[in-house]
């Protein structure tokens, strides 16, 4: 089979008819027997909802008539639900069916239906389990065997997978980690030449006022020294006056205006 979803088993009303022992046995028997080949045909035409009211007639005759159960549960995961009510009901059904139904024939069937249920589920590993526990009942079903060996095929692929998705992942996290590694080491160099910038900075402020004082005398300064100068060479010269009008320079003549 090579679709995902599996088919589902559907027992026929002659298998395992159980002896009659009165004549209200036959009677009750073989109304039970007709709404169960009721309930195939309904099933055969798709028509799961009638199907399922046929074979619940059934068990009210016999609550416990495994033809019944096992196609009552086929019934349920053929309708489905979006809650999955359906399938969980007749897991139960077939649950018991594989443990407890006295028809070695049933209880494999009902190994085999499981195992279509976590097939369809992909839950390939308890598949797997349940067509082995179908084929121990009987080595001869053949729909077993083949989906056993697709079940393990599944599971194959499916560990490959999951292998590939841990290496992708961890290949993933190491270039994250690289990436990490390449952001710190450039957050660092950052941080370092900003230092160095800061450092550079700082002692070029320390040696501005030096050159400034090495470099000579500003404008201003000099100005200063220059006035400084020339006031110095006008008191000098005013001294040098004095003395010599003090040792006797002749005095000057006041020159008045001609009459």
């Amino acid at each position: 089979m090579n679709t995902r979803y599996l088919k589902y088993l559907l027992l026929s009303a002659t298998l395992a008819t159980p002896a009659l022992a009165s004549a209200t046995g036959d009677n009750s028997t073989r109304r039970e027997r007709n709404f169960i080949v009721e309930g195939n045909k309904l099933y055969h035409d798709e028509r799961y909802t009638d199907a399922e009211v046929a074979y619940r007639k059934a068990l009210e005759i016999d609550a416990m008539n495994e033809i019944a159960q096992f196609n009552l549960a086929a019934t349920l995961l053929r309708q489905g639900t979006a809650t999955g009510e359906n399938e969980k009901q007749a897991s139960q059904i077939l649950g018991k069916l594989a443990t407890d139904a006295e028809d070695v024939a049933i209880a494999e069937k009902a190994f085999y239906n499981l195992g279509n249920i976590a097939f369809n589920a992909q839950d390939y590993a308890k598949s797997i389990e349940l067509y082995k526990n179908a084929l121990r009942r009987n080595p001869d079903n053949d729909k077993a065997r083949e989906n056993l060996r697709l079940a393990q095929k599944r599971l194959q692929d499916q560990q490959d997978q999951n292998q590939d998705q841990n290496k992708d992942q961890q290949n993933q996290d190491k270039n994250q980690d690289k990436d990490q590694n390449k952001d710190q080491n450039k957050d660092q160099n950052q941080d370092q030449n900003k230092d160095q910038q800061q450092q550079q900075q700082s002692q070029d402020q320390k040696q501005q006022p030096q050159q400034q004082r090495q470099s000579g005398i500003s404008k201003e300064n000099a100005e200063k020294i220059l006035k400084a100068m020339e006031n110095e060479e006008n008191a000098t010269r005013q001294r040098v006056n004095a003395e010599r009008n003090k040792n006797g320079a002749p005095a000057r003549r006041q020159v008045t205006n001609p009459w």
